[in-house]
């Protein structure tokens, strides 16, 4: 299916958000959107994505 990942079509296997981001390459903490509606940790595992969905995807980056 094809999504957009952070701003980037992109072609994916996931079918759901937690796989989408195992598939992906993102580990720790990160906070997760799907066509703008935030997605909690929690729910990632059953939250389906589909065909044409919007997912970002943000991580904390320490700085000062």
């Amino acid at each position: 299916m094809k999504i957009v990942l952070n701003g980037e079509s992109r072609a994916v296997r996931a079918k759901t958000l937690a796989e989408l981001l195992q598939e992906c390459g993102f580990s720790g903490r990160v906070a997760t959107a799907v066509n703008e509606d935030f997605v909690p940790s929690s729910l990632r595992v059953s939250h389906k994505i589909k065909d044409g969905d919007r997912v970002e995807v943000v991580a904390p980056i320490q700085g000062g």
